[in-house]
């Protein structure tokens, strides 16, 4: 850093462990002389030993189930307008969210998002559990075509 002019501003360095056998007693820190960086979160992505992001995958489920049943209880007082700002606000943008570390798994790996995604358009529509989605976003990707 010094060779290249650059200071460390402890503020905004964050320091990321992956370690390859995980301990409940790992205590890591880096001194750099007088500042000390400590490990924080990994962005909120769940890492495992094997890349499968199967705990991340359904942490993110889980979180996401839970909205969703909390709009489905406020959906009659809602417009369908409302319901789908709510939807890609509060459900969508965590299905989203760092979606690279996913691409390429398995399609059994992403079934509960995709599974999520699903109960998100049947909620925005206000169809029941057994409608079939792929109409819905067909319409959803017609309208979208229309507003550009």
């Amino acid at each position: 850093m010094k060779e290249h002019h650059l200071k460390l501003n402890l503020g905004k360095s964050e320091l990321l462990d992956i370690p390859a056998r995980p301990s409940i007693n790992q205590n890591l820190t880096v001194q750099l002389s007088s500042l000390t960086i400590m490990p924080t979160r990994n962005l909120g992505v769940i890492f495992d030993d094997g890349l499968t992001f199967t705990d991340h995958t359904s942490a993110t489920a889980r979180s996401c189930r839970l909205i969703l049943y909390n709009i489905k209880k406020i959906r009659p007082y809602l417009t369908k307008q409302a319901t789908q700002i709510l939807v890609q606000a509060l459900v969508i943008s965590k299905l989203g969210y760092c979606n690279s570390l996913i691409s390429g798994l398995p399609a059994s790996s992403i079934k509960l998002l995709q599974m999520i995604q699903n109960a998100a358009a049947r909620l925005v529509f206000n169809k029941p559990k057994t409608t079939h989605v792929t109409p819905l976003f067909i319409f959803q990707l017609q309208l979208y075509n229309i507003l550009l």
